[in-house]
């Protein structure tokens, strides 16, 4: 019960925080196109004031709920090494923790990215995760 309650969590952390990059790469963006710039910073500040409170929290739950996740499904290595699935899950595991800290260390402790400042690569992790997230149990 505690695994299916926490899995559960962990796919509405996510989707929130998936959601959130979905709408600024593929939507927001085209934003600009049809305002001036006066009324694309007074859109987009509206919207980011309800995403800076959900967003990054939903992240950091999402993160811990995966490690949580992470230790229930693993399993032990065999002797020849990995199975696909732990690879893969390995794999998801790594891009969602190097999101957490990114998102962990901008927000929380103010520490802006020195590369990759858009959420275009966010946005790939995200899509990687989800498609990682179909293949790791075939």
């Amino acid at each position: 019960m505690t695994f299916v309650l926490i899995k559960t969590i962990h796919l509405f952390a996510a989707f929130i925080y998936g959601g959130f990059l979905i709408v600024d790469n593929l939507f927001l963006v085209h934003i600009k196109a049809s305002y001036n710039e006066e009324e694309h910073k007074s859109i987009r500040e509206s919207f980011m004031k309800v995403v800076r409170k959900v967003v990054p929290p939903s992240l950091i739950v999402a993160v811990l709920t995966g490690l949580y996740l992470i230790t229930q499904v693993f399993g032990p290595i065999g002797e020849e090494g990995m199975n696909s699935f732990q690879m893969m899950l390995s794999l998801k595991a790594f891009l969602g923790i190097w999101l957490g800290i990114r998102g962990f260390a901008q927000v929380y402790l103010g520490i802006q990215p020195l590369v990759f400042k858009s959420h275009v690569l966010p946005f790939t992790f995200v899509v990687t995760i989800i498609f990682l997230s179909q293949f790791m149990y075939i």
